[in-house]
């Protein structure tokens, strides 16, 4: 938190230190997909080594998911291809509006993101999954307060879930007795927008996950301390995790 003197934000332990989130996801066959674009995205690329970047899947369009698409242009460089984004419509046009020059002719010599735009339509109140690098890929329609957001589901075994006031009954399925489930937890008090931890875990509890990681996580949560006291089977992500599912 800006500004802020806390035990956490004063904190030397690196897991206490919290960029806004993405997710950054490895098939089996070596593609990189990730899963939003925060203001941070070069700096934990640039830390994380990564090299290749294939697709991008947009959750919504808030400040803190997309401000660092401009960087995923090292990619084309690397490529001389478009990156492949894949997004619902309004995500689309937020993307065209916020990154205007994207969109429309510049000087030569003018560096900018090239970018190929795919649209996801839901088919009344569900969307049909599709695949990427092996990937089977399913869309899930979640609340973020009174924004209709996604979290995606990957080969019905992993979801990510982040940015998540209220889960609809068409989408509880999809989650029930994953092998990992990423949830929001934003803060310990409730909040408008976000699942409050002990709201996060009474939805743990009721899909039975075999292993959840709380995220969006705000300087309410020491790291060590808050593992301590969670159950069993959930804990705090942190940057720079490396979770792999066989």
């Amino acid at each position: 938190m800006i500004g802020c003197e806390c035990a956490v934000c004063q904190s030397p332990d690196p897991k206490n230190r919290r960029y806004r989130p993405s997710l950054l996801i490895t098939a089996d066959t070596g593609e990189n997909v990730i899963v939003d674009t925060p203001p941070e995205l070069r700096l934990a690329l640039i830390e994380r080594q990564v090299r290749r970047l294939d697709a991008i899947l947009y959750t919504h369009s808030h400040a803190d998911h997309i401000y660092g698409l401009d960087d995923i242009r090292t990619f084309n460089y690397r490529t001389q291809n478009a990156m492949p984004i894949y997004a619902e419509s309004s995500v689309l046009d937020d993307l065209q509006r916020a990154y205007q020059y994207i969109f429309t002719p510049t000087q030569e010599g003018g560096g900018k993101p090239q970018v190929r735009l795919n649209k996801l339509t839901p088919a009344g109140d569900e969307f049909s999954p599709f695949t990427l690098f092996g990937l089977s890929i399913r869309p899930l329609r979640v609340w973020h307060g009174a924004l209709p957001i996604l979290a995606f589901l990957f080969d019905s075994r992993f979801a990510y879930v982040t940015d998540v006031s209220l889960i609809p009954p068409e989408t509880w399925p999809y989650l029930e007795n994953l092998d990992l489930l990423m949830l929001d937890a934003v803060r310990r008090k409730p909040h408008e927008t976000h699942f409050h931890l002990a709201e996060s875990l009474r939805v743990i509890e009721r899909l039975a996950p075999k292993r959840a990681l709380l995220t969006h996580l705000s300087h309410d949560y020491d790291h060590e301390s808050t593992n301590a006291e969670l159950p069993a089977r959930v804990e705090l992500a942190y940057d720079g995790q490396v979770v792999s599912l066989s």
